[in-house]
Protein backbone atom coordinates (compact mmCIF):
# COMPACT_ATOMS: atom_id res chain seq x y z
CA UNK A 1 0.00 0.00 0.00
CA UNK A 2 1.49 3.32 -1.19
CA UNK A 3 2.00 6.02 1.65
CA UNK A 4 -1.15 7.75 0.27
CA UNK A 5 -3.01 4.92 0.72
CA UNK A 6 -2.02 4.05 4.28
CA UNK A 7 -2.81 8.40 5.05
CA UNK A 8 -5.87 7.70 3.72
CA UNK A 9 -7.22 4.06 4.03
CA UNK A 10 -10.37 4.56 2.00
CA UNK A 11 -9.63 6.12 -1.10
CA UNK A 12 -9.25 2.14 -2.03
CA UNK A 13 -13.15 2.33 -1.00
CA UNK A 14 -14.61 1.24 -4.81
CA UNK A 15 -18.14 3.29 -3.71
CA UNK A 16 -16.42 6.32 -3.40
CA UNK A 17 -15.39 6.25 -7.05
CA UNK A 18 -18.32 5.42 -8.35
CA UNK A 19 -18.36 1.51 -8.58
CA UNK A 20 -20.93 -0.20 -6.18
CA UNK A 21 -20.98 -3.76 -6.54
CA UNK A 22 -24.25 -4.14 -8.15
CA UNK A 23 -23.13 -1.90 -10.83
CA UNK A 24 -20.23 -4.35 -11.54
CA UNK A 25 -22.62 -7.59 -10.82
CA UNK A 26 -25.03 -6.30 -13.01
CA UNK A 27 -22.75 -5.82 -16.10
CA UNK A 28 -23.00 -9.14 -17.50
CA UNK A 29 -26.25 -8.42 -18.33
CA UNK A 30 -25.69 -4.60 -18.80
CA UNK A 31 -23.91 -6.38 -22.00
CA UNK A 32 -26.69 -9.08 -22.92
CA UNK A 33 -29.41 -6.06 -22.70
CA UNK A 34 -26.99 -3.94 -24.99
CA UNK A 35 -26.89 -6.84 -27.39
CA UNK A 36 -30.71 -7.56 -27.01
CA UNK A 37 -31.32 -4.26 -28.63
CA UNK A 38 -29.34 -4.74 -31.71
CA UNK A 39 -30.35 -8.54 -32.12
CA UNK A 40 -32.52 -7.45 -35.45
CA UNK A 41 -29.37 -5.86 -36.80
CA UNK A 42 -28.15 -9.23 -36.90
CA UNK A 43 -30.64 -10.84 -38.66
CA UNK A 44 -31.12 -11.86 -42.41
CA UNK A 45 -34.20 -12.55 -44.71
CA UNK A 46 -33.72 -16.37 -44.36
CA UNK A 47 -31.96 -16.43 -40.80
CA UNK A 48 -31.53 -15.20 -37.22
CA UNK A 49 -27.74 -15.22 -37.08
CA UNK A 50 -28.43 -12.85 -33.62
CA UNK A 51 -26.83 -15.76 -31.31
CA UNK A 52 -23.05 -15.73 -33.28
CA UNK A 53 -22.97 -11.71 -32.32
CA UNK A 54 -23.44 -12.80 -29.04
CA UNK A 55 -20.61 -14.98 -29.60
CA UNK A 56 -18.42 -12.48 -30.86
CA UNK A 57 -18.99 -9.71 -29.15
CA UNK A 58 -18.63 -11.73 -25.62
CA UNK A 59 -15.16 -12.36 -27.10
CA UNK A 60 -13.92 -9.14 -28.25
CA UNK A 61 -14.54 -7.19 -24.62
CA UNK A 62 -13.80 -10.57 -22.47
CA UNK A 63 -10.41 -11.82 -24.59
CA UNK A 64 -7.26 -10.03 -23.75
CA UNK A 65 -5.84 -10.79 -26.77
CA UNK A 66 -5.70 -13.14 -30.04
CA UNK A 67 -9.57 -12.08 -30.82
CA UNK A 68 -9.50 -14.35 -34.35
CA UNK A 69 -12.64 -16.28 -35.11
CA UNK A 70 -11.42 -19.53 -34.04
CA UNK A 71 -10.36 -18.29 -30.33
CA UNK A 72 -13.25 -16.54 -29.33
CA UNK A 73 -15.54 -19.89 -30.50
CA UNK A 74 -13.39 -21.68 -28.23
CA UNK A 75 -13.18 -19.45 -25.54
CA UNK A 76 -16.73 -18.58 -25.18
CA UNK A 77 -18.27 -22.12 -26.76
CA UNK A 78 -15.64 -24.51 -25.56
CA UNK A 79 -12.59 -26.81 -27.24
CA UNK A 80 -14.68 -28.27 -29.44
CA UNK A 81 -16.14 -25.43 -31.28
CA UNK A 82 -14.28 -24.75 -34.75
CA UNK A 83 -15.75 -21.27 -35.27
CA UNK A 84 -17.19 -22.36 -38.72
CA UNK A 85 -20.62 -21.27 -38.09
CA UNK A 86 -19.04 -17.64 -36.66
CA UNK A 87 -16.65 -17.84 -39.57
CA UNK A 88 -19.69 -17.89 -41.99
CA UNK A 89 -21.60 -15.01 -39.60
CA UNK A 90 -18.52 -12.55 -40.11
CA UNK A 91 -17.57 -13.31 -43.50
CA UNK A 92 -20.44 -14.18 -45.92
CA UNK A 93 -23.43 -13.15 -44.13
CA UNK A 94 -25.79 -10.88 -45.71
CA UNK A 95 -26.71 -9.02 -42.54
CA UNK A 96 -26.39 -5.48 -42.66
CA UNK A 97 -23.26 -3.61 -40.59
CA UNK A 98 -25.47 -0.46 -41.47
CA UNK A 99 -28.07 -1.49 -39.38
CA UNK A 100 -25.47 -1.27 -36.47
CA UNK A 101 -24.37 1.80 -36.95
CA UNK A 102 -27.67 3.25 -37.03
CA UNK A 103 -28.94 1.98 -33.82
CA UNK A 104 -26.22 3.50 -32.36
CA UNK A 105 -27.04 7.01 -33.81
CA UNK A 106 -30.62 6.35 -32.69
CA UNK A 107 -28.97 5.62 -28.96
CA UNK A 108 -27.23 8.68 -28.86
CA UNK A 109 -30.39 10.80 -30.40
CA UNK A 110 -32.39 9.70 -27.35
CA UNK A 111 -30.12 10.61 -24.93
CA UNK A 112 -30.57 14.32 -24.78
CA UNK A 113 -27.08 14.89 -22.81
CA UNK A 114 -25.48 14.08 -25.71
CA UNK A 115 -27.07 16.32 -27.79
CA UNK A 116 -24.59 19.03 -29.77
CA UNK A 117 -21.55 16.92 -30.04
CA UNK A 118 -18.48 17.17 -32.42
CA UNK A 119 -18.76 14.09 -35.42
CA UNK A 120 -14.85 13.34 -36.44
CA UNK A 121 -13.97 12.01 -39.88
CA UNK A 122 -10.50 10.20 -39.71
CA UNK A 123 -9.08 7.25 -41.21
CA UNK A 124 -6.74 4.05 -40.07
CA UNK A 125 -4.61 1.96 -41.78
CA UNK A 126 -3.17 -1.38 -41.22
CA UNK A 127 -0.04 -3.41 -42.85
CA UNK A 128 -1.59 -6.35 -45.32
CA UNK A 129 1.10 -9.47 -45.54
CA UNK A 130 -0.64 -9.74 -48.96
CA UNK A 131 -2.83 -8.39 -51.75
CA UNK A 132 -5.24 -10.80 -51.15
CA UNK A 133 -7.72 -8.34 -48.83
CA UNK A 134 -10.37 -6.30 -50.25
CA UNK A 135 -8.86 -2.88 -50.13
CA UNK A 136 -5.22 -4.09 -50.19
CA UNK A 137 -2.82 -2.01 -51.78
CA UNK A 138 0.42 0.25 -51.49
CA UNK A 139 -0.58 2.99 -49.63
CA UNK A 140 -0.15 6.00 -47.14
CA UNK A 141 -0.83 4.01 -43.84
CA UNK A 142 -0.76 7.04 -40.95
CA UNK A 143 -0.08 4.26 -38.15
CA UNK A 144 3.51 3.62 -40.24
CA UNK A 145 3.51 7.20 -41.57
CA UNK A 146 4.94 5.80 -44.68
CA UNK A 147 3.45 4.19 -48.06
CA UNK A 148 3.28 0.48 -47.14
CA UNK A 149 1.25 -2.36 -48.57
CA UNK A 150 -2.22 -2.16 -45.92
CA UNK A 151 -5.83 -1.69 -46.03
CA UNK A 152 -7.27 1.96 -45.18
CA UNK A 153 -10.92 2.53 -43.55
CA UNK A 154 -12.31 5.89 -43.20
CA UNK A 155 -14.51 6.54 -40.05
CA UNK A 156 -16.65 9.14 -38.13
CA UNK A 157 -16.58 9.49 -34.46
CA UNK A 158 -18.86 10.87 -32.24
CA UNK A 159 -17.47 13.20 -29.12
CA UNK A 160 -19.57 14.88 -26.48
CA UNK A 161 -18.71 15.66 -22.86
CA UNK A 162 -16.21 12.66 -21.80
CA UNK A 163 -18.05 10.44 -24.23
CA UNK A 164 -17.23 8.88 -27.89
CA UNK A 165 -18.22 5.87 -29.91
CA UNK A 166 -17.39 4.94 -33.41
CA UNK A 167 -21.02 5.75 -35.53
CA UNK A 168 -19.61 4.88 -39.14
CA UNK A 169 -16.84 3.69 -41.31
CA UNK A 170 -16.26 2.47 -44.91
CA UNK A 171 -13.21 0.70 -46.15
CA UNK A 172 -11.44 2.64 -49.14
CA UNK A 173 -10.77 0.56 -52.52
CA UNK A 174 -7.84 2.13 -54.01
CA UNK A 175 -8.70 2.66 -57.96
CA UNK A 176 -6.69 0.16 -58.72
CA UNK A 177 -9.52 -2.32 -57.09
CA UNK A 178 -11.53 -1.29 -59.86
CA UNK A 179 -9.73 -2.70 -63.06
CA UNK A 180 -10.52 -5.87 -64.80
CA UNK A 181 -7.71 -7.49 -63.23
CA UNK A 182 -9.37 -7.43 -59.95
CA UNK A 183 -12.84 -8.25 -61.03
CA UNK A 184 -12.94 -11.58 -59.94
CA UNK A 185 -11.63 -10.89 -56.52
CA UNK A 186 -14.19 -7.96 -56.17
CA UNK A 187 -16.60 -10.60 -57.02
CA UNK A 188 -15.13 -13.31 -54.23
CA UNK A 189 -14.97 -10.62 -51.44
CA UNK A 190 -18.78 -9.55 -52.07
CA UNK A 191 -17.65 -5.61 -52.88
CA UNK A 192 -21.47 -4.53 -54.08
CA UNK A 193 -21.54 -4.49 -57.87
CA UNK A 194 -22.37 -1.05 -57.67
CA UNK A 195 -19.76 0.20 -55.53
CA UNK A 196 -17.17 2.78 -58.18
CA UNK A 197 -14.34 4.47 -56.70
CA UNK A 198 -14.37 6.91 -54.39
CA UNK A 199 -11.34 9.11 -52.87
CA UNK A 200 -11.16 9.20 -49.12
CA UNK A 201 -12.63 12.75 -48.76
CA UNK A 202 -15.82 11.68 -51.24
CA UNK A 203 -16.29 8.92 -48.45
CA UNK A 204 -15.92 10.74 -45.75
CA UNK A 205 -18.64 13.15 -47.09
CA UNK A 206 -20.88 10.10 -47.75
CA UNK A 207 -20.56 9.39 -44.20
CA UNK A 208 -21.06 12.77 -42.93
CA UNK A 209 -24.71 12.87 -44.91
CA UNK A 210 -25.85 9.92 -43.98
CA UNK A 211 -25.13 10.55 -40.21
CA UNK A 212 -27.19 13.65 -40.91
CA UNK A 213 -30.38 11.90 -42.18
CA UNK A 214 -29.94 9.52 -39.65
CA UNK A 215 -30.74 12.38 -37.02
CA UNK A 216 -27.05 11.97 -35.30
CA UNK A 217 -27.24 15.08 -32.70
CA UNK A 218 -23.67 16.96 -34.12
CA UNK A 219 -23.39 20.60 -33.42
CA UNK A 220 -19.34 20.77 -35.78
CA UNK A 221 -17.63 18.70 -37.57
CA UNK A 222 -14.20 18.38 -36.71
CA UNK A 223 -11.20 16.39 -39.56
CA UNK A 224 -7.48 16.06 -40.23
CA UNK A 225 -5.28 17.77 -42.93
CA UNK A 226 -6.19 15.02 -45.16
CA UNK A 227 -9.72 15.78 -45.44
CA UNK A 228 -9.11 19.47 -44.29
CA UNK A 229 -7.02 20.70 -47.40
CA UNK A 230 -9.57 19.14 -50.05
CA UNK A 231 -11.20 22.76 -50.30
CA UNK A 232 -13.86 21.55 -52.42
CA UNK A 233 -15.29 19.07 -49.32
CA UNK A 234 -15.35 21.73 -47.07
CA UNK A 235 -17.54 24.32 -49.84
CA UNK A 236 -20.01 21.19 -50.06
CA UNK A 237 -20.14 21.46 -46.50
CA UNK A 238 -20.38 24.88 -46.03
CA UNK A 239 -22.99 24.55 -48.58
CA UNK A 240 -24.96 22.73 -46.44
CA UNK A 241 -24.69 24.81 -43.49
CA UNK A 242 -22.16 22.35 -41.46
CA UNK A 243 -20.18 24.15 -38.94
CA UNK A 244 -16.98 22.52 -39.43
CA UNK A 245 -12.65 22.87 -38.11
CA UNK A 246 -10.23 21.39 -40.33
CA UNK A 247 -6.98 20.78 -40.25
CA UNK A 248 -4.73 21.77 -42.91
CA UNK A 249 -1.06 21.68 -44.34
CA UNK A 250 1.66 24.43 -43.50
CA UNK A 251 1.82 24.86 -47.72
CA UNK A 252 -2.12 25.80 -47.87
CA UNK A 253 -2.44 28.93 -49.28
CA UNK A 254 -5.13 31.78 -48.51
CA UNK A 255 -5.77 35.33 -48.85
CA UNK A 256 -5.22 38.11 -46.28
CA UNK A 257 -7.36 40.60 -48.64
CA UNK A 258 -10.74 39.33 -50.53
CA UNK A 259 -9.96 37.81 -53.70
CA UNK A 260 -11.97 38.86 -57.04
CA UNK A 261 -11.94 35.64 -59.21
CA UNK A 262 -13.23 35.86 -62.63
CA UNK A 263 -12.37 35.01 -66.27
CA UNK A 264 -10.21 38.21 -67.92
CA UNK A 265 -11.11 40.21 -70.34
CA UNK A 266 -9.22 38.95 -73.45
CA UNK A 267 -7.49 41.71 -75.19
CA UNK A 268 -8.26 43.23 -78.33
CA UNK A 269 -6.08 41.66 -81.42
CA UNK A 270 -4.85 38.84 -79.39
CA UNK A 271 -3.88 35.38 -81.13
CA UNK A 272 -5.55 32.29 -80.11
CA UNK A 273 -8.50 31.18 -77.97
CA UNK A 274 -9.90 34.04 -75.71
CA UNK A 275 -9.43 33.62 -71.94
CA UNK A 276 -11.80 31.37 -69.97
CA UNK A 277 -9.89 30.36 -66.79
CA UNK A 278 -11.16 31.73 -64.04
CA UNK A 279 -8.08 33.80 -61.78
CA UNK A 280 -7.93 36.17 -59.30
CA UNK A 281 -8.25 39.86 -60.80
CA UNK A 282 -6.88 42.35 -58.17
CA UNK A 283 -3.89 40.92 -58.02
CA UNK A 284 -4.02 39.69 -54.30
CA UNK A 285 -1.64 37.46 -53.54
CA UNK A 286 -2.07 34.22 -51.91
CA UNK A 287 0.36 33.73 -48.50
CA UNK A 288 0.96 30.12 -47.14
CA UNK A 289 -0.21 29.53 -43.90
CA UNK A 290 3.21 28.57 -42.05
CA UNK A 291 4.30 32.39 -43.25
CA UNK A 292 2.10 33.91 -40.84
CA UNK A 293 3.52 32.47 -37.96
CA UNK A 294 5.72 35.31 -37.54
CA UNK A 295 3.19 37.88 -39.16
CA UNK A 296 3.10 40.90 -37.02
CA UNK A 297 -0.65 40.95 -37.08
CA UNK A 298 -1.04 37.75 -35.38
CA UNK A 299 -0.13 37.68 -31.66
CA UNK A 300 -0.53 34.06 -29.67
CA UNK A 301 -2.28 34.61 -26.77
CA UNK A 302 -2.65 31.28 -24.02
CA UNK A 303 -6.38 30.13 -24.30
CA UNK A 304 -7.32 27.60 -21.21
CA UNK A 305 -9.03 24.24 -22.54
CA UNK A 306 -10.20 22.45 -19.79
CA UNK A 307 -8.53 20.92 -16.51
CA UNK A 308 -7.13 17.39 -17.10
CA UNK A 309 -5.43 15.09 -15.11
CA UNK A 310 -1.95 16.92 -15.52
CA UNK A 311 -3.63 20.14 -14.42
CA UNK A 312 -4.83 23.16 -16.71
CA UNK A 313 -4.75 22.56 -20.81
CA UNK A 314 -3.51 25.68 -22.01
CA UNK A 315 -2.60 26.48 -25.72
CA UNK A 316 -0.90 29.51 -27.26
CA UNK A 317 -3.21 30.65 -30.06
CA UNK A 318 -4.17 33.06 -32.89
CA UNK A 319 -7.03 33.75 -35.07
CA UNK A 320 -8.18 35.56 -37.58
CA UNK A 321 -10.67 35.66 -41.02
CA UNK A 322 -9.14 35.05 -43.89
CA UNK A 323 -9.94 34.19 -47.32
CA UNK A 324 -9.91 31.17 -49.66
CA UNK A 325 -10.55 29.94 -53.54
CA UNK A 326 -12.54 26.38 -53.57
CA UNK A 327 -11.29 24.24 -56.92
CA UNK A 328 -14.53 25.41 -58.30
CA UNK A 329 -13.32 29.25 -57.79
CA UNK A 330 -15.77 30.10 -54.93
CA UNK A 331 -14.49 32.72 -52.87
CA UNK A 332 -15.38 31.81 -48.91
CA UNK A 333 -14.19 34.12 -45.86
CA UNK A 334 -13.05 31.24 -43.35
CA UNK A 335 -11.44 31.31 -39.41
CA UNK A 336 -7.42 30.35 -39.48
CA UNK A 337 -6.53 29.07 -36.46
CA UNK A 338 -2.73 28.82 -35.33
CA UNK A 339 -1.77 26.57 -32.56
CA UNK A 340 1.33 26.27 -30.91
CA UNK A 341 2.22 22.52 -30.04
CA UNK A 342 4.09 21.42 -26.92
CA UNK A 343 7.26 20.59 -29.32
CA UNK A 344 6.85 24.80 -30.66
CA UNK A 345 5.86 23.42 -33.59
CA UNK A 346 2.28 25.12 -35.10
CA UNK A 347 -0.64 23.51 -36.37
CA UNK A 348 -2.96 24.95 -38.66
CA UNK A 349 -7.03 25.04 -39.03
CA UNK A 350 -9.88 26.20 -40.96
CA UNK A 351 -13.17 26.93 -39.92
CA UNK A 352 -16.24 28.38 -41.45
CA UNK A 353 -17.38 29.31 -38.16
CA UNK A 354 -19.58 32.14 -37.88
CA UNK A 355 -18.08 35.62 -37.57
CA UNK A 356 -18.41 36.32 -33.93
CA UNK A 357 -16.70 33.05 -32.65
CA UNK A 358 -14.44 33.34 -30.27
CA UNK A 359 -10.27 32.22 -30.43
CA UNK A 360 -11.26 29.98 -27.26
CA UNK A 361 -14.17 28.51 -29.21
CA UNK A 362 -11.81 27.57 -32.30
CA UNK A 363 -8.99 26.34 -29.93
CA UNK A 364 -12.28 24.07 -27.74
CA UNK A 365 -13.04 22.64 -30.69
CA UNK A 366 -9.59 22.07 -32.09
CA UNK A 367 -8.76 19.82 -28.73
CA UNK A 368 -11.93 18.08 -29.33
CA UNK A 369 -10.42 16.05 -32.05
CA UNK A 370 -7.97 14.52 -29.52
CA UNK A 371 -11.02 12.09 -29.33
CA UNK A 372 -10.64 10.86 -33.04
CA UNK A 373 -7.36 9.28 -31.77
CA UNK A 374 -9.17 8.04 -28.65
CA UNK A 375 -11.60 6.35 -30.42
CA UNK A 376 -9.36 4.73 -33.08
CA UNK A 377 -6.69 3.33 -29.80
CA UNK A 378 -9.78 2.02 -27.95
CA UNK A 379 -10.95 0.38 -31.26
CA UNK A 380 -7.67 -1.16 -32.00
CA UNK A 381 -6.04 -1.83 -28.35
CA UNK A 382 -9.40 -2.89 -26.20
CA UNK A 383 -11.84 -3.39 -29.70
CA UNK A 384 -9.31 -5.65 -30.89
CA UNK A 385 -10.31 -3.75 -34.41
CA UNK A 386 -7.21 -5.33 -36.07
CA UNK A 387 -6.48 -8.20 -34.88
CA UNK A 388 -9.24 -10.01 -37.56
CA UNK A 389 -7.22 -11.21 -40.51
CA UNK A 390 -10.44 -10.10 -42.31
CA UNK A 391 -10.06 -10.82 -46.18
CA UNK A 392 -13.98 -9.89 -47.75
CA UNK A 393 -15.13 -6.70 -47.92
CA UNK A 394 -17.97 -8.22 -45.68
CA UNK A 395 -15.96 -9.12 -42.65
CA UNK A 396 -14.05 -5.92 -42.60
CA UNK A 397 -17.18 -4.70 -42.32
CA UNK A 398 -19.32 -6.65 -40.17
CA UNK A 399 -15.93 -6.44 -37.82
CA UNK A 400 -15.83 -2.99 -37.24
CA UNK A 401 -19.73 -2.53 -37.32
CA UNK A 402 -19.45 -5.57 -33.88
CA UNK A 403 -16.29 -3.73 -32.65
CA UNK A 404 -18.49 0.02 -32.76
CA UNK A 405 -21.18 -1.88 -30.75
CA UNK A 406 -18.55 -2.57 -27.99
CA UNK A 407 -17.21 0.45 -27.85
CA UNK A 408 -20.66 1.83 -27.47
CA UNK A 409 -21.55 -0.58 -24.52
CA UNK A 410 -18.72 0.76 -22.67
CA UNK A 411 -19.66 4.45 -23.48
CA UNK A 412 -23.07 4.33 -22.31
CA UNK A 413 -21.98 2.48 -19.44
CA UNK A 414 -19.81 5.00 -18.26
CA UNK A 415 -22.19 7.59 -19.36
CA UNK A 416 -25.05 5.32 -16.85
CA UNK A 417 -22.47 4.49 -13.74
CA UNK A 418 -21.70 8.65 -13.69
CA UNK A 419 -25.40 9.77 -13.32
CA UNK A 420 -26.29 7.13 -11.43
CA UNK A 421 -23.31 6.62 -9.28
CA UNK A 422 -21.29 10.05 -8.70
CA UNK A 423 -17.74 10.12 -7.04
CA UNK A 424 -17.26 11.28 -3.99
CA UNK A 425 -15.89 14.44 -4.50
CA UNK A 426 -13.48 14.65 -1.28
CA UNK A 427 -11.67 12.43 -3.12
CA UNK A 428 -10.21 15.05 -5.31
CA UNK A 429 -8.92 17.09 -2.21
CA UNK A 430 -7.57 13.98 -0.22
CA UNK A 431 -5.57 12.88 -3.44
CA UNK A 432 -4.37 16.51 -3.75
CA UNK A 433 -5.58 16.29 -7.13
CA UNK A 434 -7.71 18.82 -9.43
CA UNK A 435 -9.61 15.86 -12.02
CA UNK A 436 -9.77 12.85 -11.07
CA UNK A 437 -8.61 9.69 -13.60
CA UNK A 438 -11.75 8.61 -15.92
CA UNK A 439 -13.02 5.56 -16.05
CA UNK A 440 -11.33 3.32 -19.04
CA UNK A 441 -12.23 1.12 -21.59
CA UNK A 442 -9.49 -1.46 -20.30
CA UNK A 443 -11.17 -0.97 -16.79
CA UNK A 444 -14.71 -1.83 -17.79
CA UNK A 445 -13.19 -5.34 -19.69
CA UNK A 446 -11.45 -5.60 -16.73
CA UNK A 447 -15.09 -5.95 -14.56
CA UNK A 448 -16.70 -7.48 -17.80
CA UNK A 449 -13.92 -10.16 -17.38
CA UNK A 450 -14.44 -11.23 -14.36
CA UNK A 451 -18.28 -11.02 -14.09
CA UNK A 452 -18.47 -12.50 -17.67
CA UNK A 453 -15.46 -15.35 -17.70
CA UNK A 454 -14.51 -17.29 -20.71
CA UNK A 455 -13.68 -20.95 -20.69
CA UNK A 456 -10.79 -22.33 -19.54
CA UNK A 457 -8.76 -25.05 -20.78
CA UNK A 458 -7.84 -27.76 -18.06
CA UNK A 459 -4.79 -29.83 -18.47
CA UNK A 460 -6.49 -32.22 -19.95
CA UNK A 461 -8.46 -30.19 -22.72
CA UNK A 462 -5.26 -28.45 -23.62
CA UNK A 463 -3.71 -31.37 -24.38
CA UNK A 464 -6.61 -32.55 -26.61
CA UNK A 465 -6.59 -28.89 -28.64
CA UNK A 466 -2.43 -30.28 -29.13
CA UNK A 467 -3.26 -33.73 -30.37
CA UNK A 468 -5.84 -32.12 -32.17
CA UNK A 469 -3.75 -30.00 -33.87
CA UNK A 470 -1.19 -32.52 -34.84
CA UNK A 471 -3.52 -34.66 -36.50
CA UNK A 472 -4.83 -31.48 -38.78
CA UNK A 473 -0.88 -31.09 -39.77
CA UNK A 474 -0.62 -34.69 -40.34
CA UNK A 475 -3.62 -34.56 -42.58
CA UNK A 476 -2.77 -32.07 -44.43
CA UNK A 477 1.30 -33.26 -44.58
CA UNK A 478 -0.52 -36.27 -46.32
CA UNK A 479 -3.04 -34.60 -48.77
CA UNK A 480 0.15 -32.82 -50.12
CA UNK A 481 2.30 -36.14 -50.52
CA UNK A 482 -0.78 -37.50 -52.32
CA UNK A 483 -0.51 -34.53 -54.68
CA UNK A 484 2.72 -35.05 -55.40
CA UNK A 485 2.40 -38.46 -56.21
CA UNK A 486 -0.37 -38.28 -58.47
CA UNK A 487 1.32 -35.49 -60.17
CA UNK A 488 5.19 -37.39 -60.99
CA UNK A 489 2.63 -40.31 -61.85
CA UNK A 490 3.43 -44.11 -61.42
CA UNK A 491 7.23 -45.10 -60.16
Amino acid sequence: MSQEENNHPDVLDPQRWGLPPEAVADLADRLQRTWTRFRACFKTKTHDTSENAWVYLRGLLALPGKRNIVNIARRVLGIDADGQDLQQFMSDSPWSAQAVFDQIHQEIQQRPELAGGMLTLDESGARCAGTQKAGAARQYLGSVGKVDLGQVGVAVGYYHASTWALVGAELYLPEVWFDAAHADLRRRWHIPADRTFATKPELGWQLIQHARRTGLPFSVIGCDSLYGRDGQLRADLDARHEIYLADIPADTQVYLAQPIVGVPETPAGRIGRPFSQPQVLNQVPPVEVRSLIQHPDWQLQPVAIRQAERGVLTYDCAARQVWTVSPSHQVRTEWLLLRREADGSFSFSLSNAPAATSVQQLALWRCQRYFVERTFQDAKTEGGWYELVARKYRAWLHHTALDALALWFVAETKLDWRQAHPRDPALRQELEVEVLPALSMANVRELLQAVLPLKHLSPAEATRLVVKHLVQRTNATRSRLKVQRQYQGPT
